[in-house]
């Protein structure tokens, strides 16, 4: 595939910021009664993205000499970007997001990169620019996108990316072209996998906590090898701090994507990540767009769509995206959709841990799947006549998965929650162990 990739590039698509129809103005949304889990957000119409404001907490200081404190990133001249994008050339430009046009350039070192150069006419500003810089600047991981510098001379601010050579996973879900192969089942498991650890560093390995408000398939951009990273950092916020259990702030994301309690509320917790993570799983699977317009009304965004699937367990592998063409182990597939509904669950307490995401999906991307062998709907056991505790999360799962309209009853959802939550620590870290010995 000889088409690179960088953060931010997206075709650009109605709604890419709450938008008026009577004035074609932009504007805030308005924050009101939580609505149920998979009800349409009546305020947003078929909004994506939200302005940008910065609160007290998280602003960050611009010195005089325009460039961001305590960052200890290279800075670029304007005239060293210009030559490395041919004087910014439109046969130069790569994608254009919401910040502005994305460059593809080769620096003087000889390396490729991605220049995202600020549109000041656009949706986004400074402010969103060096939240991306002093966050880049202080998170570094392997499932995170590796900004290389920036530059903020004058007027001008341009962020330098390392170059994505394989784009990101909304192109490869929804853009392709004819030439290219579709995802196959292990591989949208590694990708799985890889953005859930990048997600688990935010929140859990960082230094500071951070919520990272804006995941999507446009924002995982992969590497070779399909190498998983987390992208477009500029409506990450830092997490709550010390006795408090969320923060406060005006509404941002991707409509779709955006937990319902977040967009009803304002208030932002990290739970609001792990059901933006269960809305990406289930687009991983299915294929299909989150939002899309095509689809009868009521079921234009992605989980309202698949909630008669996902009322019966044996109507899951309904929900697989037809390019996998059945080429997919279907005991494991269920496990995955399973693993959605727990992610999008009403309750956002109900909703799993990034390490148990994580631990999950590692084990679903260890077993490789066989398209020789014969599909089967039985659960495929360990080797050893036992059955693993993360398929034991959802056989016979009596939890009550309310944020996508399923109930089941018999059990209570907290006690079979916590004893699944428990069996897959146990049988993750076990896994894990043997892994390393062998």
């Amino acid at each position: 595939m000889g088409m690179g990739y960088c953060p931010c590039f997206r075709r650009k698509r109605k709604g890419i910021m709450l938008k008026s129809k009577r004035n074609n103005s932009y504007s805030e949304a308005r924050t009101s009664t939580p609505p149920p889990i998979n009800s349409h957000i009546a305020p947003l119409d078929n909004a994506v993205k939200y302005s940008t404001v910065l609160e007290p907490r998280q602003q960050v200081l611009i010195s005089k000499d325009g460039s961001p404190p305590r960052s200890n990133l290279p800075t670029f001249s304007y005239r060293d970007l210009a030559t490395a994008t041919n004087n910014f050339r439109r046969e130069s430009i790569i994608g254009e997001g919401g910040f502005g046009p994305v460059y593809k350039g080769q620096l003087e070192t000889s390396q490729i990169v991605a220049v995202k150069k600020l549109n000041h006419s656009g949706l986004q500003g400074d402010k969103e620019f060096f939240v991306e810089v002093q966050m880049l600047s202080l998170l570094r991981h392997p499932n995170l996108v590796n900004l290389i510098g920036y530059c903020s001379e004058g007027e001008q601010r341009l962020l330098i990316y390392e170059f994505m050579p394989l784009g990101s996973l909304e192109y490869h879900l929804h853009d392709m072209t004819p030439d290219m192969e579709p995802l196959g089942w292990d591989t949208r498991m590694v990708i799985a996998s890889g953005a859930a650890k990048g997600l688990d560093y935010l929140h859990n390995q960082a230094d500071r906590p951070v919520i990272y408000r804006d995941l999507k398939s446009a924002n995982i951009l992969l590497g070779e090898g399909f190498h998983a990273r987390l992208s477009d950092f500029g409506l990450a916020k830092f997490g709550p701090t010390a006795d408090d259990t969320h923060v406060s702030t005006r509404v941002m994301g991707t409509h779709g994507y955006c937990a319902p309690e977040y967009a009803g509320t304002g208030k932002l917790t990290m739970k609001s990540d792990i059901y933006s993570f269960g809305v990406l799983l289930l687009e991983l699977i299915t294929g299909c767009r989150v939002m899309d317009d095509s689809r009868e009304h009521g079921k234009e965004m992605l989980l309202d769509w698949a909630r008669p699937m996902l009322k019966d367990r044996m109507n899951y592998v309904k929900l697989a995206d037809p390019m996998l063409r059945g080429k997919f182990p279907q005991s494991i597939f269920r496990r995955v959709v399973e693993l959605v509904l727990m992610c999008v669950q009403d309750d956002p307490q109900a909703r799993p841990h990034t390490k148990d995401i994580v631990l999950a999906l590692s084990y679903f991307a260890s077993q490789k799947h066989d398209s020789h062998a014969t599909q089967s709907n039985q659960i495929v056991s360990q080797g050893d006549g036992r059955i693993s505790p993360v398929e034991e999360l959802t056989i016979g799962s009596p939890t009550d998965f309310n944020g996508a309209g399923i109930d089941v009853k018999e059990m209570s959802r907290d006690q079979e929650r916590k004893r699944a939550v428990a069996e897959a620590k146990n049988w993750g870290e076990t896994w894990r162990e043997k892994g390393k010995q062998n």
